[in-house]
């Protein structure tokens, strides 16, 4: 009678026992993987671009929301724009941040816009990777923002706050009201 594996000899029980037990190798490296995936996440490095009036007051409500992972933070804020640097300074309780560029979360300012584009061109030339998300103020409720019309094709992420705006913009997401 022919044995059911092809090769014969020493090869052939040396390929059956390691077959046989190679399950037994695989479960210890599949439950070490479950459990680093387990792990806490490393902190997020946040840039936010602070716009006057409104602006602030909304990109404050979404930082509230977000967990401590989401630090340290760095701002980018007009020179003349005193109120709102009061605002952030009050916010952040005399926290001393490092400047990073690993995310960027902007809600409609224009200053947003050179910001965000120079993110993406040290992302082109291989020197730092920002993921961009956008939030679009919860005020443009069927029209795009200037600065949402030209970061809409460049974010990684684009979060509306009406449903008009994501029927319109089919890259977008729709959260509902988040501020």
């Amino acid at each position: 009678m022919q044995p059911w594996f092809p090769l014969q000899g020493g090869t052939g029980t040396f390929l059956l026992l390691l077959l046989l037990l190679l399950p037994l190798l695989l479960v210890p490296w599949a439950l070490l993987a479950r459990r680093r995936r387990g792990r806490r996440t490393r902190p997020l490095r946040l840039l936010v671009v602070a716009g006057s009036g409104g602006h602030t007051t909304e990109i404050l409500r979404l930082l509230s929301c977000l967990s401590e992972s989401y630090s340290p933070r760095c701002y980018i804020l007009a020179d003349s724009d005193k109120m709102s640097e009061a605002k952030i300074r009050s916010f952040e309780q005399k926290r001393a941040e490092r400047f990073s560029n690993s995310q960027i979360l902007c809600n409609g300012p224009g200053t947003c816009v050179p910001v965000c584009i120079s993110a993406l061109l040290l992302g082109l030339l291989g020197m730092k990777r920002a993921i961009i998300v956008y939030v679009e103020s919860i005020c443009r409720v069927e029209t795009l923002s200037l600065s949402g019309k030209i970061l809409y094709y460049f974010s990684d992420y684009f979060i509306v706050q009406w449903p008009a705006l994501k029927e319109k913009y089919p890259k977008s997401v729709y959260l509902g009201r988040i501020v």
